[in-house]
Formats: structure tokens, C-alpha cells, sequence
């Protein structure tokens, strides 16, 4: 019976109750006030975040890489499954206040890719394409690089390529011009700049350069890529 020792064969038994009844079955534990704790069941789920918010987080973060156009910002938002309706309003609160602004994007692009690597007009409208940069606006960065620039950033390319190139004229030729043309420079400012670097670099260069006929080049050269596309 309850609250009573029960007896053992060896007499009374003095040990004190076990926590619970006197079946031995564990009590609940209580709180302050006599009352069940609840069962711990982890912590609750945080509410929906606002999807606004969200969408200037992914922004933030890609813009911490590196500028970003427009068009690079509302993909990666697409991605990451944001509303196109709440992507325009945060895009175009950036517009406003200038975090986005494709026109400062094409200029430094511009400025930087063709100084530092000496793409041409070609090369680096192609990449403000990919990008999502306005026709007329990458056009307008492109203004400042014109023929005069274009044609002595190639010959600098050339010039510094000469000083570490290997083989026989031809054959050298032949890599230089490979290389202005991956960089976007037409065939006939390509062919012209590795000449001219030919003809000042050695007497067996110079022989080589003079039998180059760089206009006749240019046009099979403009002639084959039109076969290309067709």
C-alpha cells in the first residue's frame, strides 16, 4: 500500500522512494507553479521572410563581387525564384538611387578590359552584350576607342609578344595575327600591326614583311569569315 515500508524477508526497508509513485513510474516534471512543462519539440520555424527583402539580400551579395548590370542583377534573382513584379520594384529603387547604373558599368568595362588585356571595339562589344548592356549604350562606351587607338594598342600587343617569340617569320606571322584576331581586331589592322612589327624587328623579318601584301590578306581574310556565316 501506498505511503507505507514494505516489509522484506531481511526486515523493514528504510531506502527512500523512488522519484515518481510507488510503482516506480517517472512523474512529469513540473513547472513553477505545480503545472506539466511542455515536451521540448525544438524551436519554432521562423516566419516567411519578406520577399522584397530577400531580393535586395541576392543583390547585395552579387554586387559584392563585382558591378553587376541590370540584366546580370534580375537573372540572378530569376534564379533564386523572386518574382518578376517584385524584382523590377527593387531593380528599379537601385536604378534611382545609382547602385545600378549599366551606362558607369560599360565605361569602367571598357576602360578596363581594353588596357588591361587590349580587346578591341569588336571583342568588347560583344562581352557588354552578353551582359545585358543597351546597343546604344555600349556603343557610347565604345566612342573613346576609335581606329587611331585601336590600331596602337595592336601594334603594343604585337611589340611585346615579339620579344619572347620563337620560329621562323612565317610561322610567327601567323601567331600574331591568330592573336589580334581572338582579341576582336579586324583582319586589316591585325595584318598591318604584325607587319610593321616585322619589318622593325630583323633584316630576315623585314625581307619576310615586304612580300606581305596586307589589303589582299584583309580580304580573303573578310571574305572567309562571310563564308562562315552563310
Amino acid at each position: 500500500m501506498a505511503g507505507r515500508r514494505a516489509r522484506t524477508g531481511r526486515g523493514w526497508d528504510a531506502s527512500p522512494p523512488r522519484a515518481g509513485d510507488d510503482t516506480g513510474t517517472p512523474r512529469p516534471r513540473r513547472g513553477r507553479r505545480g503545472r506539466a512543462a511542455e515536451p521540448e519539440s525544438g524551436e519554432a520555424p521562423a516566419p516567411p521572410r519578406d520577399e522584397a527583402e530577400l531580393a535586395r539580400e541576392i543583390c547585395l551579395r552579387q554586387l559584392a563581387v563585382r558591378p553587376r548590370t541590370r540584366a546580370e542583377l534580375a537573372g540572378a534573382l530569376a534564379s533564386k525564384g523572386i518574382s518578376e513584379e517584385t524584382a523590377e520594384q527593387v531593380l528599379d529603387r537601385y536604378d534611382e538611387v545609382g547602385i545600378v547604373d549599366d551606362a558607369a558599368f560599360a565605361r569602367a568595362w571598357v576602360s578596363s578590359r581594353h588596357a588591361g588585356r587590349g580587346l578591341a571595339r569588336r571583342a568588347l562589344a560583344n562581352e557588354l552584350r552578353q551582359r545585358g548592356v543597351d546597343g546604344e549604350v555600349a556603343g557610347e562606351a565604345l566612342d573613346g576607342i576609335d581606329e587611331e587607338t585601336e590600331a596602337d594598342t595592336a601594334r603594343a600587343l604585337v611589340d611585346r609578344k615579339l620579344r619572347t617569340a620563337r620560329g621562323e617569320p612565317d610561322a610567327v606571322f601567323r601567331r600574331l595575327v591568330g592573336m589580334l584576331a581572338r582579341k576582336g581586331y579586324p583582319a586589316g589592322v591585325a595584318i598591318r600591326a604584325v607587319k610593321d612589327a616585322l619589318a622593325a624587328q630583323s633584316a630576315e623579318a623585314a625581307e619576310f614583311a615586304e612580300h606581305i601584301d596586307a589589303d589582299a590578306l584583309a580580304d580573303a581574310e573578310h571574305d572567309l569569315d562571310a563564308r562562315r556565316l552563310d
